[in-house]
């Protein structure tokens, strides 16, 4: 085996050695969840070899865990898991021009993966991070975002002066939703449980409802645009509330649309890339115009843990695996 490599390294030649993977090593708890040394990836033309810093974890995680994702990612176990990054660029491949050895970049890999101490990524993806944000702080921003974006612009139309009510707002894609629609010009509606109500007023909705104490009764017919990101029992309470014309839109749900009763409009969307777009809003978190929220930070050890609270519940905002702790 070869020698540990200093992850603080930027060295562009010389062997690599082994590293840290969090690996899935067959479907179910987090028991099969394990921290493994693996060798590190070899770069090929337009991409690049990142040491990774810190990595967010998202639901996704444990529905790929527990086999519900099966037919969308088609994984040969042992996989790793993680699905976005924040780190330095070790080496670069063929025909990259755009980063260099020593740039701290971030990214939503489009795939799993992330959680390890070395990743390869296609170089075209990578977002530069700015010196005013931290790796922690970064790694919590390309998921959360980039599909709270897509979300709010699949209304199809314009928000301004329109209610919109935001299913889960207290977590990472939900907290960014609500910015996401107040600066659309919705009156934002948002649901949280009581731990975190002030948490999501701060983040500027404009009435926020207590799921665990309160019901949306009061917005039967009235919500233009309902952004759902839990699924389960809290979509099915939000039909009656959409007005006439009213769409509901799922990122928890792919079956949302057989489950819409008739005459109400149900869609499913996933995140889809967009480089510029997520580097223009790490711009607006680093300047302060945009909050990212990071609740908890863990040690990639940790993650098994860290993956289940994330299905059970945990504090606002995102929960980041700090590699270098």
């Amino acid at each position: 085996m070869s020698h540990s490599v200093d992850k603080n390294t930027n060295s562009t030649s010389g062997p690599l050695a082994t590293g840290r993977a969090l690996r899935l090593q067959a479907y179910g708890g987090p028991e099969f969840l394990t921290v493994d040394s693996v060798s590190a990836p070899e770069r090929g033309p337009g991409e690049v070899l990142v040491s990774v810093k810190a990595a967010a974890v998202n639901g996704i995680d444990w529905k790929i865990r527990e086999g519900h994702l099966r037919e969308r990612f088609k994984l040969v176990l042992p996989a790793t898991l993680g699905i976005e990054i924040a780190g330095v660029v070790l080496r670069t491949g063929p025909g990259v021009t755009n980063v260099r050895p020593g740039d701290r970049v971030l990214e939503a890999l489009g795939g799993v993966g992330a959680y390890a101490d070395h990743i390869v990524i296609d170089a075209g993806k990578l977002v530069h991070t700015p010196e005013a944000l931290t790796d922690v702080q970064a790694a919590a921003i390309p998921v959360a975002s980039m599909t709270a974006w897509h979300v709010i612009q699949a209304a199809g139309f314009d928000l301004s002066g329109r209610r919109v009510l935001i299913q889960g707002a207290a977590g990472g894609v939900g907290g960014f939703a609500v910015q996401f629609a107040k600066a659309a010009g919705a009156f934002v509606y948002a649901t949280a449980s009581t731990t975190s109500l002030q948490h999501v007023r701060a983040l500027g909705a404009d009435e926020v409802i207590d799921y665990r104490n309160q019901t949306l009764g009061h917005l039967t017919g009235q919500i233009d645009f309902v952004v759902d990101t839990v699924g389960g029992k809290a979509l099915d309470q939000c039909w009656p509330v959409l007005s006439p014309d009213g769409l509901l839109l799922s990122i928890a749900a792919p079956d949302v649309v057989s489950r819409a009763p008739e005459g109400r409009r149900g869609v499913f969307l996933s995140n889809k890339p967009d480089t510029l777009r997520l580097a223009a809003i790490v711009q607006q978190v680093a300047a302060g115009s945009l909050q990212s929220t990071v609740g908890e930070v863990v040690a990639l050890d940790d993650l098994p843990a860290a993956i289940e609270r994330s299905r059970t519940g945990h504090a606002p905002g995102k929960i980041v695996a700090d590699f270098t702790r």
